[in-house]
């Protein structure tokens, strides 16, 4: 009988032992906004901290009050790691011309460079990107797509 027990025992310590997580499998950790624990790539710590991306008014490239709040947060965050950098990556809808949304994409990444920049992170750490209308987020041919594929991007590299 206590044999039995025994081997009962061990047989639920090895499964349990074989369920934990090894303590450090490459992820990369942080704190989140409650002091819960974070964990995942620099973009999933970004993306859960901060948001990784603001959206634009149809042909502007100007930020708006909600997408500063995203980029203060997204600069708390970069500064916590300062070894991170960053692409902005400027995006557009379908409408207008090639040479055109990736000029609009390049002013919405430069845009939001320099919001950055004005919230106290290195220039040295922010490069840019125009994508244009080449990589919607969401296909479609309506003001709704549309509005979700006119964004700026922040990637950590």
């Amino acid at each position: 009988m206590n044999l039995k027990i025994l081997t009962l025992l061990a047989a639920v310590l090895l499964v349990a032992a074989c369920e934990q997580k090894p303590a450090d499998q490459g992820a990369q950790t942080g704190t989140g906004q409650q002091g819960q624990q974070m964990t995942g790539s620099p973009n999933d710590i970004m993306k859960q901290r901060a948001g990784d991306t603001i959206y634009f008014a149809f042909d502007r490239s100007d930020i708006t009050a909600e997408a500063r709040a995203t980029l203060q947060r997204q600069a708390q965050v970069l500064q916590q790691n300062p070894s991170w950098t960053v692409t902005i990556q400027g995006h557009c809808d379908e409408r207008g011309t090639v040479e055109y949304n990736l000029g609009l994409g390049e002013r919405r990444a430069n845009a939001t460079r320099q919001a950055l920049i004005a919230l106290g992170v290195a220039a040295n750490r922010i490069q840019i990107i125009s994508y244009g209308k080449e990589r919607p987020a969401v296909v479609g041919h309506n003001e709704q797509a549309w509005a979700q594929n006119r964004r700026a991007v922040t990637v950590v590299n």
